[in-house]
């Protein structure tokens, strides 16, 4: 592996004060506010609030489980780790099982989710998501992990019922990536969340790599 020769791809979500955020809720709009600059004092430093949903961020299961995992059990060789992105912009509404059944997927897989999400300024409304249908087979194929270009990957379901499918498995959640210019295929996924302890998410800065 010659390092010189990889590519790098950001696949994270820029965060500023307009992004999109799930279901447009102001609460979860992000804040930076300067503390001091040159004109108060001798260095510039600010502070940022945000909810921890926000952007390209991974789940723990304390977000949908109580008394379940949080951010600094986290095991990094499970986020630091080969992947595959899945072209599925056909996909209408949402991604069934039906969907994912074409694609090749296999116990231990990561995978990205690629979908109409990357390029429709949808992100706020009817964001394609991953129904209980595709959670139940994910999870039924022991998979290491899925992302998804989505601000959340389920949208109004009853119960959570796709998040739960996934947690109860182990399954790591990724929501907010940005796919667009990303073709279907195998690369090497780089997403350390920041490590807070006690957090039921954090928000990540993704990258994938390609040699």
């Amino acid at each position: 592996m010659n390092l010189k020769d990889k590519k790098v791809y950001d696949i994270s979500m820029p965060i500023t004060a307009s992004m999109p955020v799930y279901k447009g809720k102001e609460s979860k709009r992000p804040s930076l506010q300067v503390e001091s600059d040159y004109n108060t004092g001798t260095s510039y430093e600010s502070r940022i609030s945000m909810n921890l949903h926000t952007g390209t961020h991974m789940d723990r299961t304390l977000h949908m489980i109580p008394g379940g995992n949080t951010m600094e059990t986290l095991d990094l060789n499970q986020v630091v780790t080969e992947c595959k992105v899945l072209d599925l912009t056909a996909s209408v509404d949402k991604i069934t099982k039906e969907d994912l059944l074409r694609k090749d997927i296999v116990a231990g897989d990561f995978i990205l989710l690629k979908t109409k999400n990357s390029y429709e300024d949808i992100l706020e409304n009817d964001f394609i998501f991953l129904d209980k249908t595709g959670a139940g087979y994910l999870a039924s194929l022991n998979i290491k992990g899925v992302g998804t270009d989505a601000l959340g990957i389920e949208r109004s379901q009853p119960g959570h019922e796709t998040h739960l499918q996934l947690m109860s498995q182990g399954i790591h959640i990724l929501e907010g990536l940005r796919l667009k210019d990303i073709e279907e295929g195998n690369y090497f996924l780089v997403a350390a969340p920041i490590n807070i302890v006690g957090g039921e998410a954090a928000p990540v800065r993704a990258i994938l790599l390609k040699w």
